[in-house]
């Protein structure tokens, strides 16, 4: 493993990845870092999950220190363009830490929320401002924060952009940026214009592409559950979200999500759900709801949620409803097996659906075998916690878990929101009060443009399956 500082990381700024458990740096990261360290433009293409994030921000941080910036009022010196509101806020999340090592300052600005708050951040100076496309522009039209001196741009996930939208804008962002600036794009793919951005705005990039957007991840399992009428599905989805750890269940629209996660929540099973009919303050509250140790351990989303959300320990997505293409569906699953850990995917399929889904698998490079199961079936209670017999325990009422406490066992194991049952990990399942808001069941997540086009990390212990792993691919990375 190469470290960060074999690499030419400086020593406080290895000492902050340090802290923040990375230690050694991932494929993406050791081969983009020497040349953006020397402070060359960048492509780097690859798959979600990859470590992109770490890997613009060391150079992003490192050469604006090095270069002395001086911090002037709605000027910055470091610009960074994200597709989506969450993805904006997790990229500041992990430079902030970088920039307070050596006195910079980071701010966010994206649509949704009222300007006042990103007004004043920008009128007090901000070295680097991590932004979406729309917002920036507006306040560039006002002539609340000017382009000029950025030194150094960063686009990240060029290709949801693109698929959102939004490359006009981005054209008209860049064109505002010094000609002699760095730049880093990185992005999944190269299509829907994204490389004409590479050739209109990047000098003479150094290319790094580790691996095709369709190359499965090792740790992650692949699962296809046949099921032959709508209430089957409708009891396995309950079973599939009763297990102990964090897990993100995918619908196509937003009421599905909406009505999904209110239901799960009603049979003590507390959820929160993640789409685009809600303010900032309730996607806010609900990610911070399911990241927490003790929040709602079930996400119900539409494809919103399918890039720019991280959460540690996201052992199983279930695709409730199979998304519309293969980029959708290796997207939503992205969301677990990340940063080398493991995690499975399951996809749930109605009879008509069986058709459409086997092409989607193959375009997806994803060979698995469809099995026909019930909610009872021994594959569903390995992927719940082996031996678990959630799906046979009486549901109680959320009120009514919270007076009997949260800690009764049952044939000595822990009670978990929907009975028994060890976890696969070994631990003992816990129990998951249902006090849950109004607000946390409302659910969070959308770009920054709410739009109708919502298209569709595990615990790392390797786990007995009966589907086979994939064989081959690169770790996932931070």
């Amino acid at each position: 493993m190469t470290s960060f500082a074999d690499l030419g990381v400086p020593a406080p700024i290895v000492d902050a990845l340090a802290a923040d458990g990375k230690a050694s740096a991932f494929p993406i990261q050791e081969h983009t870092l020497p040349d953006t360290l020397a402070g060359r433009d960048v492509l780097g293409r690859g798959k979600t999950g990859s470590g992109k994030t770490v890997a613009f921000s060391v150079p992003l941080v490192v050469r604006l220190a090095e270069a002395g910036v001086k911090r002037r009022p709605g000027r910055p010196t470091g610009l960074v363009l994200a597709p989506t509101r969450e993805l904006a806020t997790q990229i500041a999340t992990q430079i902030e830490p970088l920039a307070d090592v050596v006195g910079l300052r980071v701010t966010t600005v994206f649509g949704g929320v009222k300007q006042a708050r990103q007004e004043r951040a920008l009128g007090a100076g901000a070295d680097i401002v991590v932004a979406c496309p729309g917002r920036l522009e507006d306040l560039m039209k006002q002539r609340i924060v000017s382009l000029d001196d950025v030194k150094i741009t960063v686009l990240d996930e060029a290709d949801h952009m693109a698929d959102l939208g939004f490359l006009p804008v981005v054209t008209r962002i860049l064109a505002a940026t010094p000609a002699g600036g760095m730049r880093m794009l990185f992005s999944a793919t190269l299509d829907n214009g994204v490389d004409k951005l590479v050739k209109r705005f990047l000098n003479n990039p150094v290319t790094h592409s580790l691996e095709d957007a369709t190359s499965p991840v090792a740790q992650m399992t692949h699962h296809v559950f046949r099921v032959g009428t709508t209430a089957e599905k409708t009891e396995l989805v309950r079973v599939l979200a009763s297990g102990t750890g964090r897990r993100i269940l995918f619908t196509r629209t937003k009421h599905q999500a909406k009505k999904l996660a209110k239901k799960l929540t009603a049979d003590g099973i507390p959820a929160v759900d993640l789409h685009g009919n809600l303010s900032q303050a309730q996607r806010d509250r609900n990610l911070a709801s399911f990241a927490a140790p003790d929040g709602a351990k079930v996400l119900v989303a539409t494809d919103v949620a399918a890039r720019g959300v991280h959460v540690d320990g996201v052992e199983l997505v279930v695709h409730v409803d199979p998304p519309a293409e293969h980029k959708a569906y290796l997207h939503r699953s992205g969301r677990t097996a990340r940063a080398g850990s493991s995690g499975d995917v399951v996809t749930i399929c109605l009879p008509e659906q069986w058709g459409d889904l086997r092409k989607l698998l193959q375009k997806a490079a994803i060979k698995v075998p469809g099995q026909q199961v019930t909610a009872t079936s021994d594959v569903v209670a390995d992927l719940v916690g082996e031996h678990a017999p959630l799906r046979h325990l009486p549901v109680q009422a959320p009120a009514q878990q919270q007076r009997s406490g949260q800690n009764q066992s049952r044939s000595g194991q822990g009670r978990g929101s929907r009975g028994t049952g060890r976890g696969r990990r070994g631990g003992s399942g816990q129990s998951q009060g249902s006090g849950q808001s109004q607000g946390q069941r409302q659910g969070s997540g959308r770009g920054e443009q709410s739009s109708t086009r919502e298209h569709g990390t595990a615990a790392g212990n390797p786990r007995r399956r009966r589907s086979a792993r994939r064989p081959a691919g690169a770790p996932a990375a931070r």
